[in-house]
């Protein structure tokens, strides 16, 4: 796939992340060269995910393409969390999908769990498709299918003297875990100010949290009763069973720094005395009008509301990469109308190229192409720089020194890893070829004055009403007989 990497002037430049573990940018080495083990934090599936939910699945499949085009076999993992997460990521609260189950009407039971937990994950799954991320790639475990790991990992930590039993479960003990906060560079002292133990708990410590949870009602049995395993147990039992005891890339929001990625590393590590993973990176939010997405603010938006408007959802992975993943992006319908523009515009210079004579232009220059690869290669490799990526594709596609064949490589190359969509014959089965007859009145008096435009060699305004066009959903193709419309 990648075979137009390897010419002698477009060698691949250095990979680098910035590491939360570090707090800095470091070069990426895999632990077994060519092979990469990577665990992305995946939903809990009590209810729908929102936008903001799913900002992290194509965080998490740009940087898998990013990797692949860099030579790595990727074995990836998102967890389906399906019980044990509590309402409060310090185990205060109730259970998740307990709250999903009263919501839906349904008995609280395990096997009623499981069924609420697979129609929510169905419904991730199609969002996924929609979003071009090729769930093939990815491994998706259940938590509740990997009960006696957990089990056998908590009894382990009980071993070495890392947990403690309760009344209402066992816990891990960080006061003997000397390391613990140190992904973040937490400041344990200035948060203990505001973190007091509750006087009807019997946690030894603030920071105590929750390995197995007690409950006389719900849960599986286990050596400490019936009850369930908490939230962070759950992804290093399946994280070791699937990936094995060390791991190359952990992922997840930033909102995971503090608590629960904090948690999963003292267990790990308590548990192997090894580093649990080499590289953390963590997503930063979106917000909805400079708020964040919460169902009790009434913003929360989802995939199927953008389709409801007649949106490509590809346009909202677009409007993703237009952000830095480690800056919170602000959501507005104008912006992911734009984004759609943008993407339309994408799509059909694409198609275009692609059914253009294979020549070379006139001014083309042999380097240019070169130029662009190593470019867009570099912003990738650069801590995945999508903003840099896709702006360095719009120069591309009007610089006049690339030939067409050479374009259609470069989009090629930037489709594969942005994963945008460009090539899928789906996008070019929509495209109609409209007849001047078929089209309303406002778009009919737009082509008319485009075309004035034209003919007065007034390419500016004649830009400015493509945009137009665009914007209330037509492309438009200049041909030698005259503008052709397409609508999506």
């Amino acid at each position: 796939m990648f075979a137009f990497l390897k010419t002698k002037d477009s060698g691949l430049p250095p990979l680098r992340f910035h590491n939360t573990l570090s707090g800095k940018g470091e070069d990426f080495e895999s632990l077994k060269s060519g092979e990469v083990k990577m665990y992305n934090c995946g939903p809990t599936v009590y209810g729908t995910q929102h936008i903001g939910n799913m900002s992290a699945a194509v965080f998490a499949d740009v940087l898998r393409r990013t990797l692949e085009a860099w030579d790595y076999q990727v074995k990836q993992v998102i967890n389906i969390t399906d019980f044990g997460h509590l309402s409060s990521d310090a185990d205060e609260g109730d259970d998740k999908m307990t709250i999903g189950l009263r919501a839906a009407g349904m008995d609280i039971s395990l096997a009623n769990m499981r069924v609420l937990a697979e129609r929510y994950t169905e419904e991730y799954f199609a969002d996924l498709d929609h979003l071009g991320i090729d769930r093939s790639k990815i491994t998706f475990p259940r938590a509740s299918d990997f009960i006696p790991q957990q089990i056998s990992l908590i009894e382990s930590l009980e071993e070495k003297g890392y947990a403690y039993k309760t009344s209402d479960g066992v816990y891990f003990d960080v006061s003997r875990f000397k390391d613990y906060g140190k992904l973040g560079q937490i400041n344990l002292e200035g948060l203990r100010e505001g973190a007091r133990v509750k006087e009807n708990t019997e946690k030894r410590g603030p920071f105590d949290f929750i390995l197995w949870k007690s409950d006389d009602k719900l849960g599986w049995e286990s050596p400490w009763g019936l009850g369930f395993p908490g939230w962070h147990i759950e992804c290093t039992a399946m994280i070791f069973t699937i990936l094995g005891k060390q791991i190359d890339i952990h992922t997840g929001g930033v909102e995971h720094i503090p608590v629960h990625h904090n948690n999963e590393i003292a267990q790990a590590e308590a548990a192997t005395g090894k580093q649990f993973s080499k590289f953390w990176l963590h997503r930063d939010h979106i917000t909805i009008d400079g708020k964040k997405i919460s169902k009790s603010l009434g913003n929360t938006i989802y995939v199927h509301n953008i389709i409801d408007r007649g949106i490509n959802p590809r346009a909202l992975r677009y409007w993703f990469l237009t952000a830095h993943y480690r800056t919170q992006a602000n959501f507005t319908w104008d912006a992911l109308t734009a984004a759609q523009t943008a993407l339309t515009r994408l799509q059909r210079v694409y198609l275009e190229l692609k059914a253009a004579p294979r020549s070379i232009a006139p001014n083309a220059r042999e380097s240019a192409a070169s130029d662009f690869k190593q470019a867009f290669l570099g912003a990738m490799g650069g801590d995945l720089d999508t903003p840099a990526a896709i702006a360095l594709v719009w120069d591309m596609v009007k610089d006049q020194e690339i030939s067409a064949t050479d374009k259609l490589e470069a989009l090629t190359l930037a489709d594969t890893i942005l994963g945008l969509g460009l090539s899928e014959e789906r996008a070019a089965a929509k495209l109609k070829v409209l007849v001047q007859k078929d089209l309303p009145k406002e778009v009919q008096k737009l082509i008319e004055a485009r075309e004035e435009a034209r003919k007065a060699k007034d390419f500016a305004k004649s830009d400015e009403l493509r945009n137009q066009l665009e914007a209330l959903g037509y492309s438009v193709k200049d041909t030698p007989e005259g503008q052709k419309i397409f609508k999506e």
